[in-house]
């Protein structure tokens, strides 16, 4: 005579228990998961400016001075762009081992030559930001007819032109990233430590930020239709506005040529002497003001 026996199973209950266990095991490690990613992009992020820092160092180091802002030829002081608009990303490539790409740009000639097709939209890895998620790796540049120029690589890291609007002032502002101005280490009268060389814009507050240069024509649109359009030096440079402006990193105003980051709480940013810093959202606006400055003469103290 068999005797049958009987395999022990889940009960139901049991088994939507064990599935309650597992979501919220998951629930409590996904933040952990997440903090971890994001510390590892930050750090990459960090590693990305710490090369840029030190490729301006070694382009000081050769020709006595920093790159400029942008190159381009203009009628006025302050007056509109006339091309050629390299930027200093691309002024700067043979100083991060991109001697190649260099080699393939004329800067005599302007960005939107046809020569340049290829060149403009090169994804660079070294000026991008692993935390950030634009919707693509160009975007396109139109001028104020809305007239399609050409496509540019998206970028996220900028260098301080100053105080004021760098659609405005592109040749008199008081940082260190002017057109045609490059300053020596020795310019900067405020002290390397407390001056703003290159930070972060992050892609849904600036979708138009490249390392390529200020496009001739090009504009770039405001987030918010309150405010006027800026102009292709807004691309690859930023400002840190007045005091009473308030135009902190990640401030609510929706300039787009304004300091930002994925970062929680701030922006990474290279300092003119080589260090890379985290600066805090919360910093007060005296402080950012004065450390876009190269000889504004602030007492900044801790920030």
């Amino acid at each position: 005579m068999s005797i049958r026996r009987c395999r022990a199973a889940f009960t139901l209950i049991e088994l939507l228990v064990v599935i309650a266990i597992i979501g919220i095991l998951i629930g409590l490690l996904l933040p952990a998961v997440q903090k971890v990613r994001e510390a590892a992009s930050r750090m990459s992020c960090s590693n990305n400016l710490k090369q840029l820092g030190l490729g301006l160092h070694n382009y000081e180091s050769s020709f006595q001075k920093l790159p400029s802002g942008y190159l381009s030829a203009t009628a006025s002081l302050n007056g509109e762009n006339l091309g050629s608009g390299w930027g200093w990303g691309a002024q700067l490539l043979p100083f991060i081992e991109q001697d190649n790409l260099f080699r393939q740009i004329n800067t005599k000639l302007d960005i939107l030559d046809s020569t340049h097709a290829t060149v403009r939209t090169r994804v660079m890895k070294t000026f991008r930001c692993p935390s950030d998620t634009p919707t693509g790796d160009t975007f396109t540049v139109r001028n104020e007819s809305g007239t399609v120029l050409c496509d540019l690589a998206f970028a996220n890291y900028v260098a301080c032109g100053g105080t004021y609007e760098v659609s405005g002032f592109p040749d008199v502002n008081t940082g260190i990233a002017l057109r045609n101005s490059g300053y020596r280490l020795t310019d900067i009268q405020d002290g390397t430590s407390n001056t703003l060389f290159l930070t972060e814009r992050e892609s849904k507050r600036s979708p138009s930020t490249t390392w390529v240069g200020a496009v001739t024509g090009g504009i770039n649109p405001p987030l918010n239709p309150g405010l006027d359009d800026e102009l292709g030096q807004t691309f690859i440079l930023t400002q840190t506005g007045e005091v009473d402006e308030a135009r902190m990193p990640n401030n609510s105003l929706a300039h787009v040529e304004d300091a930002s980051s994925r970062h929680t709480g701030g922006v990474i940013a290279v300092f003119g002497d080589g260090s890379v810093r985290f600066i805090r959202d919360s910093i007060a606006p005296a402080q950012w003001v004065g450390l876009g400055t190269r000889q504004g003469g602030e007492v900044l103290g801790d920030f």
